[in-house]
């Protein structure tokens, strides 16, 4: 089993480089973040190289958070922005070595923003094709998210097989496709020739994925014997301290 710390959400407290460090002493095997566009590159990249950890992704920006933005690419009318925030995060993950990009599609319903986000997609896969980077999309569940353009699997799949981008995959985050649909070994079964990432949290509080209504260690090992090699991303919000929650992390290596 390999597992990737999400410092979106682990050792917060720390600088990126710190936190990665962080996660290399605690025994992950992979990083990944969310928005670290504030962060020197060259100070990411150096921790990364001395950790030896890979960089497995990161988030495009979410757009003008205080009016409700969580991304772009799905938007109408804000092509020209949501395209910048692909480039931007492209150049970024590009510079420290990060394999993969996640293309945020914000807040928006109908047929117009769905040929958007179609279209914007296209143009990150192409973008992102010359420097080795993946782009990977999310459904992300709608009762922490209201009006999230894309919160089903299936729908998710369908993108990837519609558009035959060879560097598009899924995000598969558990938490998220537990809230929306549940079944999450079959969905997993189903959907695994497009699935790039795995992400794990406790259901319902988000919380360390050794307590809650899914039985992780079950079911990574169920997942791994359909034939999944990627890592697990550790997307959750610890319950108090990042090291003292990290019991769970032990117990399913072993």
């Amino acid at each position: 089993m390999k597992f990737s710390a999400n410092l979106g959400f682990l050792w917060t407290e720390l600088s990126l480089p710190d936190a990665i460090r962080a996660a290399a002493a605690a025994g992950f095997d992979a990083v990944e973040c969310h928005f670290p566009y504030d962060e020197d590159t060259s100070a990411v990249r150096e921790a990364l190289t001395a950790t030896g950890l890979p960089m497995l992704g990161l988030n495009t920006t979410r757009g003008d958070v205080a009016n409700g933005d969580f991304g772009l690419s799905a938007l109408p009318g804000r092509v020209e922005e949501a395209r910048q925030a692909i480039y931007t995060a492209i150049a970024y993950a590009s510079t420290i070595g990060c394999r993969n990009v996640h293309v945020m599609a914000g807040r928006s319903e109908g047929a117009e923003a769905r040929a958007t986000y179609r279209a914007n997609l296209t143009y990150a896969a192409e973008a992102a094709a010359p420097n080795g980077i993946g782009i990977l999309i999310e459904p992300i569940n709608t009762r922490d998210v209201a009006g999230y353009h894309l919160s089903m699997v299936e729908d998710a799949a369908q993108i990837i097989r519609d558009l035959r981008q060879s560097n598009i995959r899924l995000m598969l985050d558990c938490y998220h496709t537990q809230i929306m649909q549940g079944d999450l070994t079959r969905l997993i079964e189903a959907h695994l020739d497009v699935i790039g990432h795995l992400q794990i949290a406790a259901v319902p509080d988000r919380g360390e994925p050794d307590q809650g209504e899914i039985a992780f260690d079950r079911l990574i090992r169920a997942v791994e014997a359909l034939g999944y090699q990627g890592h697990w991303g550790a997307e959750y919000r610890p319950r108090g301290n990042t090291d003292q929650g990290l019991d769970w992390l032990t117990s399913f290596k072993t």
